[in-house]
């Protein structure tokens, strides 16, 4: 295959997957922000929603004060941001439009039907009527464009590459959701003595599990009260769960041997590496260790095998 082609493919993939989390993020910031907190508290949310995509300097560039109409305008229909869901919804029609011919008709008219969609409810003023359904709707359009590319594309290279841009943008957005979520809770609310907090606890934790699909999956799972470090190992190293980084790197692994023609590649070697750590790490080691500590070096280490990727599969960069 092309490597520009597969380019095309990866990142039209990867922002699909993208404007999906983006919308779980900002869904579950918008949930909680409803709880009763202080004005303080609730600011910090959304600053760290921002921290999450690593846009807060850009925002405050942009918009000063960090407030919850602010940020929602920037992360859902600011086309100045590249990673707001207008902008992913945008690049991802057009990686798919540069690659039509690749493309079933189903997958292609499902992503065109996407962004011509996006924009006749952004006019309408649907997003500010009803954002918690707004929200909904970017989640069932990545979950069609996921089935239906699933259900009609060809077993081949395109499949795989497609797979590999989905996985390897969820495992980046778990980790982020999970470690911003963490270090708020901990320094506000973690270990809550009073009865008010302790029912903040678990409605904040149970906001988090909602925007990750997790909440029933606790429940059948766990089969207790939602507790911090059994999220933690929920969303870190369940394989069964699907948004996990488990199973998230699973998937990596398995579409990278579908592509790769070196069984000594380097990058496999990396994503093997690092699914090693997430099939064969404990909660208890990581939380002893710190787990901001363990997510942020899992972040670099995705950085660097989406790099690697980059550079062993897809378009070699110029010069």
């Amino acid at each position: 295959m092309l490597s520009r082609t597969a380019d095309h493919l990866f990142w039209m993939s990867r922002y699909t997957e993208r404007a999906e989390n983006t919308a779980r993020m900002i869904d579950v910031n918008y949930q909680t922000a409803l709880l009763p907190q202080s004005a303080v508290v609730a600011q910090l949310g959304w600053q760290g929603l921002l921290s999450i995509s690593e846009l807060l300097p850009m925002y405050t560039a942009k918009h000063g004060e960090v407030t919850s109409r602010g940020v929602m305008e920037f992360m859902v229909r600011d086309e100045s941001n590249p990673s707001s869901i207008l902008s992913c919804l945008r690049a991802a029609r057009e990686n798919a439009r540069a690659v039509r011919g690749t493309l079933t008709t189903e997958v292609w008219e499902t992503q065109n039907q996407t962004w011509l969609e996006v924009n006749r409810m952004l006019r309408a003023g649907e997003f500010e009527q009803d954002p918690g359904q707004f929200f909904e709707w970017v989640k069932f359009r990545s979950h069609l464009s996921r089935g239906v590319t699933v259900g009609t594309m060809l077993m081949d290279e395109a499949l795989y590459f497609m797979r590999l841009g989905t996985f390897l943008e969820r495992a980046d957005n778990t980790a982020r959701l999970v470690d911003v979520k963490f270090h708020a809770v901990q320094s506000d609310f973690f270990g809550a003595a009073t009865e008010q907090d302790q029912e903040y606890d678990f409605y904040h934790w149970s906001a988090i599990l909602r925007s990750v699909s997790g909440f029933e999956v606790y429940r059948k799972v766990y089969r207790d009260v939602i507790k911090p470090e059994r999220v933690a190992e929920l969303l870190i190293l369940r394989a069964d769960m699907p948004r996990s980084l488990h199973a998230s790197l699973n998937e990596v692994v398995s579409n990278l041997h579908l592509v790769a023609s070196d069984a000594a590649s380097e990058t496999l070697r990396r994503a093997g590496r690092l699914r090693a750590d997430v099939q064969y790490g404990r909660i208890d080691e990581i939380l002893a260790t710190g787990l901001h500590a363990f997510l942020t070096q899992f972040l670099d280490r995705v950085n660097e095998l989406g790099a690697h990727i980059s550079r062993e599969f897809l378009v070699p960069a110029a010069g």
